[in-house]
């Protein structure tokens, strides 16, 4: 049996749950026991009480403390790398620093869902420096495989998984046909501006379908302008909730803008749809595009006249929406379910042990 020490960001942080703990279970079958290094204090956690709003440099030295502290509840992952076979690195230890990664045991194994070297204040240069140190870069999609390619002497490209147990197409047959028209999208509240960007689209197709809501799942309500509250609906996020959620919308969204963080983005919302059988309306940039040209399971939308376009199509034609839903599914099924990717994953690792 190989020993692996993953560490990652935190117990909530999406890239911890569904990029390396899902798949410890699937990996001890391929002869890999993992153990998992999770810090007390998430990476991203911001400072806490009141001081989580000032800017930086009116309490840098707290904010200089406070890293530090982050830092020292990662001890215990850097002792378990000596201890394992294998380290198995989830984005970098800091955003925007290198530090500790150059102390970890090798086969370093850097895993990335996102565009990480846009992190302020050393995002690029620290970096490359960790990806140099990795034996193996192992990236979301083709656009962060070729970021990774300058610097790293080896990457692969290994998609974020879905489990396809936990998210699938409601059970309850004719359950969605009495009740509102939903639309809905999920993310963290950091990314609500995505969903303001195309406020005015979403407020249109609701005046002109009154028997619609939109339906965000999310850690912080969102803070509309227009929008009328009756057909909006806000449930707050959690584990156990995620996946019942989603499967009671009848369609996903995913606005993106097209920037270099938005092309990093490994389209896991969109997965999460399609796993749940809905069709999605996506924005097309990055992956996002590259999983709608795999088969035909939603549409794309760049303006505000597409987004209501889309979703009023989906609303008028029930039939072909559950038909964009059901191959969207398979396509998860075939090429981004959890038993897929731990396969590969291990085919990874096996190349290192």
């Amino acid at each position: 049996m190989t020993s692996v020490a993953a560490l990652t960001s935190g117990r909530l942080t999406p890239s911890s749950r569904f990029r390396v703990r899902q798949h410890i279970p699937l990996l001890l079958q391929y002869g890999f026991e993992v153990s998992e290094f999770v810090p007390v204090t998430a990476k991203d956690d911001k400072l806490p009480w009141i001081f989580g709003r000032v800017r930086t440099r009116y309490v840098l030295p707290m904010f200089i403390l406070w890293q530090a502290w982050k830092l020292a509840v990662r001890a215990p992952g850097l002792l378990g790398s000596w201890r394992s076979d294998i380290t198995w690195l989830e984005r970098e230890l800091l955003p925007g620093f290198q530090t500790l990664e150059p102390l970890l045991a090798g086969p370093l194994v850097l895993d990335v869902d996102d565009a990480i070297w846009t992190s302020k204040p050393f995002g690029a240069s620290s970096v490359a420096k960790i990806a140099r140190r990795a034996d193996v870069v192992v990236a979301g999609n083709n656009y962060l495989a070729d970021w990774f390619s300058t610097y790293a002497r080896d990457v692969r490209i290994v998609p974020t998984a879905i489990d396809i147990d936990r998210f699938h197409p409601e059970i309850t047959v004719g359950k969605k046909d009495n009740g509102p028209f939903i639309v809905g999208w999920t993310g963290s509240g950091g990314n609500l501006n995505y969903v303001y960007a195309i406020e005015a689209a979403i407020g249109r197709f609701l005046h002109n379908h009154p028997d619609s809501i939109f339906h965000v799942l999310s850690d912080q309500p969102p803070r509309f302008l227009t929008l009328s509250p009756n057909q909006v609906r806000f449930t707050l996020w959690s584990p156990a909730n995620e996946a019942e959620v989603v499967r009671s919308w009848h369609v996903g969204i995913m606005p993106l803008p097209d920037d270099e963080f938005a092309k990093g983005k490994c389209a896991f919302k969109m997965l999460q749809y399609m796993a749940c059988g809905l069709p999605v309306v996506i924005s097309p940039v990055g992956m996002n595009r590259e999983i709608l040209m795999q088969d035909n399971v939603g549409m794309a939308a760049s303006s505000d006249d597409d987004w209501f376009d889309a979703l009023s199509v989906l609303y008028a034609d029930r039939s072909m929406a559950s038909a964009l839903g059901l191959r969207g599914r398979e396509v998860v099924k075939k090429s981004f379910s959890t038993g897929v990717v731990s396969r590969i994953i291990a085919d990874v690792f096996r190349g290192l042990a």
